[in-house]
């Protein structure tokens, strides 16, 4: 029921507002830290009209996400890190033909196996290297298990409207943790799609989903016109949360979980008069760049929080144009930061850059 508060676990969250939002297939395959999301679209997608299926592979399951995407339909598909690895192929396959579909990865630690404690190894993956050739995702990441429910239903709207992949960047903290969730009124899912392969009885032209282009002229033209659409992407849909930014002489950032033991670093340093603050990008593609260069002519410093050992400290320099110095402080392997260790980083920093 729309507006009913309810406690549960992230990656339950994720697939019931999947499935509020207009999902009618579901691909996956079992992987920790994400089982919970397939088990539960198993139970819920027949009730409500729509196909589970566990395939043989994460391969398999990306390429029926693609099969289905091409009719026009919701189509979702969840893994943690490895997993996605093994679906990249698929998911470029996906963007080449400008499919909206929506990805999920539940990151674990790496690389190979790794470990299934939570990490944020992921970044260049999902904001980089998807897969091959030019193109890029819409990727949101959500730092709570409310926003785990909002920005799925945000993917699948913004992958609708700009034709292409949305993938959710999120870990096994918000995937396994259980917080009160709302979920909002149903999302409106018919979009005209009029692009979609769903049989044209001869009345209309014939609609073919494919990313080959035999002529290299053709490919050229196709690439051109896709990064056109992604201009327009990145003029529209950047979202970032500034938190005690407007007198901040350390900016300390950091997306996802990371953000959450951000905050509270930041409060602590504020109680013992170091004026820190947090930017939190939500769009890790496309990056809010703008979030980061109103403060450069204020900030003095900025501090770079991730479970890894760097990653999105480029897109941060990049947006500051390193006229600032950007540090980092990463812990990787499933080792998670803890307030403290951020504080002292900041009071470190203070120490030495606000002389």
């Amino acid at each position: 029921m729309a507006n009913e508060r309810m406690l549960m676990k992230g990656n339950e969250a994720l697939a019931e507002a999947a499935v509020r939002a207009g999902c009618k297939c579901y691909f996956g395959y079992p992987i920790t830290p994400q089982t919970e999301i397939a088990a539960y679209m198993s139970k819920r997608m027949p009730k409500c009209g729509g196909v589970f299926l566990q395939a043989e592979s994460e391969i398999a399951a990306i390429n029926m996400v693609y099969g289905a995407a091409a009719t026009g339909v919701r189509a979702m598909t969840s893994s943690s890190s490895p997993g996605v690895s093994l679906k990249s192929e698929g998911i470029s396959y996906a963007a080449g033909c400008d499919l909206p579909c929506v990805i999920v990865n539940v990151q674990r630690a790496g690389p190979g196996l790794g470990g299934i404690q939570p990490a944020q190894n992921d970044y260049y993956l999902a904001t980089r290297a998807a897969g091959h050739g030019d193109f890029f995702l819409i990727v949101y990441a959500p730092s709570s298990v409310q926003e785990m429910a909002d920005y799925v239903v945000k993917a699948f709207d913004m992958a609708d409207k700009y034709r292409m992949p949305a993938m959710i960047l999120t870990d096994g903290v918000l995937g396994q943790m259980m917080e009160p969730v709302v979920f909002s009124d149903p999302s409106d899912s018919t979009v005209n799609k009029d692009w979609a392969a769903t049989g044209h009885k001869n009345e209309r032209k014939h609609n073919i989903i494919n990313s080959l282009y035999l002529q290299p002229e053709e490919l050229e033209k196709s690439n051109i016109a896709r990064y056109k659409k992604y201009d327009i992407v990145k003029a529209e849909l950047p979202e970032a949360e500034s938190y005690l930014t407007e007198d901040a002489d350390i900016i300390v950032t950091g997306y996802g979980a990371s953000a959450r033991i951000v905050r509270s670093a930041v409060n602590a340093a504020r109680a013992e008069g170091i004026k820190a603050g947090m930017i939190r990008p939500i769009t890790l593609w496309p990056f809010p760049a703008e979030a980061y260069a109103k403060t450069v002519d204020t900030c003095k410093a900025y501090l770079c929080v991730e479970l890894s050992m760097g990653q999105m400290i480029d897109d941060v320099k990049l947006a500051t144009s390193c006229r600032r110095p950007v540090r980092f402080f990463g812990r990787t392997g499933g080792v998670i930061h803890t307030p403290a260790e951020i504080l002292e980083q900041i009071r470190t920093i203070a120490k030495e850059e606000l002389k």
